[in-house]
């Protein structure tokens, strides 16, 4: 199977398993599921959901037990996104190519839709397709790494830099924490959901996870600076608009290039003891960088 099929296979898999998990349209309040479905339904790149599948190849875990925490990451994220997108945090109108939640409903609903999208993902954990054990090492896993010591942490620290200088250290540990945690979480519930990875394992993928994380945030700034918005998805050029301090007004574009490049190789590197079974992440590694070249 080449990358692009087993790509098409996970995507198809996430996308019917999302319908499956999240309430449907119908069901009473039938206008926050409407809205829940708008926001999660037949858009992103699913990054995440990705990582998780191509994780819990190495551990043999099952394809329904990956769905599960596939879409469970995935329904985090988006929530993520949806708050982000309110007048109150980064007042945008514009995500995955439609309107945002705010804009197309109004922001009470925006606001009910990320706290239900949080909800629903822990409902998501607890399906019957993962043992006990493994739900309670998945929740954990998620809840560490969408709070306060991981993504709404980083969005904090974010939104206090604004207009601010940060360092290059400093901007490293906001992105480790608003993007790179819930890739790191999703590399590890991966790998959980299947047998149990020695520790050497998790260290290894720990730090594959590192350096995926933080290119991905490195290749989002390029790409707010070098592609136009309907490529995005999003609005263009809204982090220099806003005054938020990025790796290309830091360390200048040619330097961002470079460290993307070098990230790639690290996670690569990571992947080694694993030898040709992990060669999804590797390519996953790829996908992430290669969206600049």
């Amino acid at each position: 199977m080449t990358f692009d099929q087993w790509t098409r296979q996970v995507l198809d898999r996430v996308e019917s398993a999302l319908d499956h998990y999240l309430p449907a349209a119908d069901v009473l309040p039938a206008p926050l599921h409407d809205a829940m479905r708008y926001a999660v339904m037949g858009g992103g790149k699913r990054v995440r959901p990705l990582l998780c599948h191509a994780a819990g190849e190495l551990t043999n875990a099952t394809p329904e037990a990956l769905d599960a925490a596939a879409c469970a990451l995935e329904m985090i994220h988006v929530y993520s996104l949806v708050h982000d997108d309110m007048p109150c945090m980064d007042d945008d109108d514009m995500r995955r190519g439609k309107p945002t939640v705010h804009v197309k409903y109004d922001e009470p609903t925006a606001l009910l839709v990320g706290d239900a999208l949080q909800s629903q993902a822990f409902v998501t954990l607890t399906a019957d397709v993962l043992s006990t054990q493994r739900q309670a090492s998945l929740v954990r896993e998620l809840a560490l790494a969408s709070g306060s010591v991981g993504m709404a942490g980083g969005q904090a620290i974010d939104l206090a830099s604004v207009g601010h200088s940060l360092t290059r250290e400093q901007l490293e540990t906001m992105h480790r924490l608003k993007t790179g945690a819930l890739l790191r979480a999703a590399v590890r519930m991966g790998a959980l959901a299947g047998e149990t990875p020695s520790a050497e394992s998790l260290a290894a993928l720990d730090k594959y996870a590192a350096a995926v994380g933080l290119a991905f945030q490195v290749v989002d700034d390029i790409l707010d600076v070098t592609a136009d918005s309907a490529t995005l998805g999003k609005t263009a050029g809204k982090d220099a608009k806003d005054g938020k301090p990025t790796y290309v007004s830091i360390i200048g574009l040619d330097a961002s290039r470079a460290l993307a490049q070098q990230l790639r190789a690290d996670a690569h590197a990571a992947l080694e003891p694993f030898g040709a079974r992990a060669q999804r992440l590797a390519e996953l590694a790829d996908l992430v960088v290669n969206r600049v070249s």
